[in-house]
């Protein structure tokens, strides 16, 4: 017990982060001491440069050179970079001038102190975006709730359904046998008709689905930022604990939430739209929909469906809305930015469209919003930003404005936090009502 109780310590609140921070600055006082003229004059300032050079390499490289991103990198990220780089540095050199015979001590407590400065380094990262909140969700350990597709996916013989207009909550009657907590499973769905090659989806069940009769349930999907996997919704989007305990309110009732991946890597970048980087718009609004439909026990009506993303998965959601609005009529847009960008227009219209700026104005949510030809009053949504999100906080609020204008029903949302879990977990948390109202599950 005390050893699951340790893993589930938070990373990015209370006493662990601040120690960590407190060991690894110490550790580099302790690699930078030294009653040594020479090291103060010569080594301190090489390894310093070394720091700095690092650094500037490190910008230079990704986001230049490379770009895997659409944002440059954080300075948190560019100065623990330098920070790692110089500790290194200062270990190397502590080593290859320390008295001879060597002892064990000096041999190896510098590159002691070089594990935590890495510690902390990612440590820091991590409290940026918060993405994973315990060691648990940190060591990419197996969700405790995780359970085989095949215990799952058999079709019940059993089943409830609500009538049309009326919610769900009417209908049912929770089993006395109904779990009192849901399940998640990992599956991989098939890119049949997109020959999209994604990784693996999560799909969480709640209790209802799970029990005997089963309940017809709604289906939410969500799709991670970039970078990004589709577990970050487990881990930094607390969506388990988020889901039970709204089912928990509602006699073990609440959206099937599958989480597929709009991706196909950890860096990599679809903008959701087809292009020579991916079908991933017909992957998320042909293939991802027919293998839940075939898949699961779910309502198929479209009407009861909806989809929801963060950071550049934010985009895709409103993308998919706008673009596909008989797919997911409604739609949660989590600290996306305005449009789908790597980083500046031109460049993407350059790499993701060929150069045709009128195939990027027809999947430019904004732009088809101000087009005229969307029917809006049957779509609606909500849009979440950090208070700190500097970035895309001006974002959020340019696409409430143009939502609002075309006559769309929207949420806003301003949370405290940056552009990180931190928002995008709470904002779960407050949207799931909106959702489940929207999709005929809860009364109004």
């Amino acid at each position: 017990m005390k050893g699951a109780a340790m893993l589930e310590v938070s990373l990015v609140s209370g006493a662990v982060p601040v120690v960590v921070l407190a060991a690894g600055l110490a550790s580099l006082i302790a690699l930078t001491a030294r009653r040594d003229r020479r090291w103060w004059t010569r080594a301190v300032p090489l390894a310093v440069l070394g720091g700095v050079l690092s650094a500037a390499l490190a910008a230079l490289v990704v986001d230049v050179l490379w770009r895997p991103f659409p944002d440059p990198l954080p300075l948190v990220t560019l100065l623990w970079t330098g920070l790692s780089v110089l500790s290194v540095t200062l270990a190397v050199l502590r080593v290859r001038s320390a008295p001879r015979p060597w002892g064990i001590a000096s041999r190896v407590l510098p590159f002691v102190a070089v594990g935590i400065v890495l510690i902390t380094a990612v440590a820091q990262v991590n409290q940026l975006y918060y993405a994973y909140p315990t060691l648990h969700s940190a060591l990419g350990m197996t969700p405790p709730q995780q359970v085989p597709f095949a215990h799952v996916a058999p079709p019940a013989s059993r089943v409830v359904t609500a009538q049309p207009g009326v919610p769900f909550t009417d209908a049912w009657a929770p089993p006395a046998d109904m779990p009192t907590t849901g399940a998640v499973t990992e599956v991989p769905i098939p890119g049949t008709v997109s020959r999209f090659a994604a990784r693996p989806a999560w799909v969480y069940f709640p209790p209802a689905y799970l029990s005997s009769p089963r309940a017809v349930l709604p289906v939410l999907v969500l799709v991670a930022g970039q970078p990004g996997t589709p577990r970050d919704w487990l881990d930094g989007g607390r969506l388990v604990a988020t889901m039970d305990a709204f089912a928990a309110a509602h006699s073990g009732l609440a959206p099937v939430v599958v989480v597929p991946d709009s991706l196909g890597s950890q860096l990599a970048q679809t903008l959701c739209v087809d292009s020579a980087r991916g079908h991933a718009f017909t992957y998320l609004t042909v293939d991802v929909p027919s293998w839940i439909r075939s898949s699961l026990q779910v309502d198929a009506d479209p009407a009861h469906w909806a989809i929801g993303g963060v950071s550049a998965g934010g985009t895709c959601a409103l993308q998919l809305a706008v673009n596909a609005p008989s797919v997911y009529p409604t739609f949660l847009d989590l600290s996306g930015p305005a449009a789908p960008t790597i980083g500046s227009e031109r460049q993407t219209v350059a790499d993701f469209f060929r150069g045709d700026q009128a195939a990027y104005r027809q999947v430019n949510p904004l732009e088809v919003l101000a087009s005229g030809r969307l029917p809006t009053a049957a779509i609606a949504g909500a849009v979440v930003v950090g208070v700190d999100d500097s970035r895309y906080g001006p974002d959020g609020r340019r696409v409430r404005d143009a939502l609002s204008a075309a006559g769309m029903d929207i949420r806003y949302l301003e949370l405290p936090g940056g552009h990180s879990w931190q928002v995008w977990a709470e904002a779960l948390r407050r949207l799931v009502p909106f959702v489940a109202v929207r999709e005929g599950l809860v009364a109004r």
